[in-house]
């Protein structure tokens, strides 16, 4: 077996483990630092809302002799805005600009064709009206409310009210992250990339169904034991799940990561950006809030319960008394304690090991 197949051998059975639930508190404040930066990002810089959404001309140019950047100057010098240039396959480039309507687009055509040398006839112009990303926007809301709503139902039926309200505060954090990146990194929003935010949704649910299937397991009898509270009983379900969320994020970041870092950067296919940064990043966080978000805040609100308090206080006073050896914490790999160890214990009378 592999190294990282033992690992997941051993966080199965609770051998060995990380303490997520126990350092939640530091988890909730790094993600309450991010969330404000990309809240700020938003607040300062903008989204760089596509032609779909403002409305605006599209230029086919056919190849010239002319940069990339001097298309690009004597776009913006025609028509008073800024504009897009890219590169496409074929040879020919594409300058979108915004904010235009048909007569503008008319003189910026007519002064592109004299700028770089070529037939006006060879240059194809495509209005976009406002009207069209305003219908796909308000589309995308609606869609993006329905999907809450079922989700919410949907986990508090097979689930319990809780796992739907910290599911649901997970989605909203990476939602706001992707969404605050973009604004700092100034990509181009456009449809593609509504569809990759509404994509990313279920990935982020993913992860954060499957713990919570073991927590419903687990936590069925809890209060008839006291060898556990419920938060060691949700980090225990959290890690033994944890290698498995780990492969399912790397695998399909990989190819997401393709197509954002060598399709986009490298290749220069920069529409490919639209829909490979929400992917990429969306993925990222959910990852990220199934993990260090989701449970935890699961685990905060059963504690608050009564019957939870109670039997958090009889674990502490039997462990105090030290009337349960068999629930003492082995090593962790970053050395906290666990609270179980697979395998018989016995106890001297002392309540040591032997």
């Amino acid at each position: 077996m592999s190294r990282l197949g033992t690992l997941g051998a051993k966080l199965y059975r609770g051998e060995v483990g990380y303490d997520f639930v126990g350092k939640r508190k530091f988890y909730y404040g790094l993600s309450v630092l991010i969330t404000i930066t990309a809240i700020v990002g938003l607040a300062v810089r903008g989204l760089n809302m596509g032609i779909e959404f403002q409305g605006g001309a599209v230029f086919t140019v056919p190849k010239s002799e002319s940069s990339v950047s001097q298309i690009q100057e004597d776009a913006e010098n025609a028509s008073g805005h800024d504009a897009i240039v890219q590169e496409l396959g074929n040879g020919t480039v594409r300058v979108q600009v915004s904010g235009l309507d048909v007569k503008q687009a008319d003189q910026v055509k007519t002064a592109l064709a004299e700028d770089l040398g070529v037939a006006e006839n060879k240059i194809a112009a495509d209005i976009v009206g406002p009207s069209w990303g305003e219908q796909i926007a308000n589309k995308a809301w609606q869609g993006l409310a329905i999907f809450m709503i079922l989700v919410v139902i949907y986990l508090a039926i097979a689930f319990e009210w809780r796992m739907a309200a910290a599911a649901l505060i997970a989605l909203i954090h990476d939602l706001t992250i992707t969404v605050g990146v973009y604004a700092l990194v100034g990509f181009e929003v456009t449809p593609g990339t509504v569809i990759g935010l509404l994509t990313i949704l279920g990935y982020s649910l993913y992860d954060t169904v499957v713990v919570f299937d073991g927590l419903k397991d687990g936590g069925k009898d809890i209060a008839k034991q006291t060898r556990f509270t419920y938060s060691e009983m949700a980090n225990r379900s959290l890690n033994g799940t944890l290698v498995r969320s780990i492969n399912t994020t790397v695998v399909a970041l990989l190819p997401v990561a393709g197509l954002l870092f060598i399709g986009g950067g490298v290749l220069g296919a920069g529409m490919l950006n639209d829909i490979s940064l929400s992917l990429f990043v969306g993925l990222a966080a959910g990852a990220y809030s199934s993990i260090f978000i989701a449970t935890p805040l699961v685990a905060d609100f059963k504690e608050r319960e009564p019957q939870m308090k109670a039997l958090k206080k009889r674990v502490l006073a039997k462990r105090a008394r030290g009337e349960s050896p068999e629930d003492a914490s082995p090593e962790h790999t970053d050395g906290a304690p666990q609270p179980a160890v697979a395998g018989p214990r016995r106890s001297g009378p002392a309540g040591k090991r032997r």
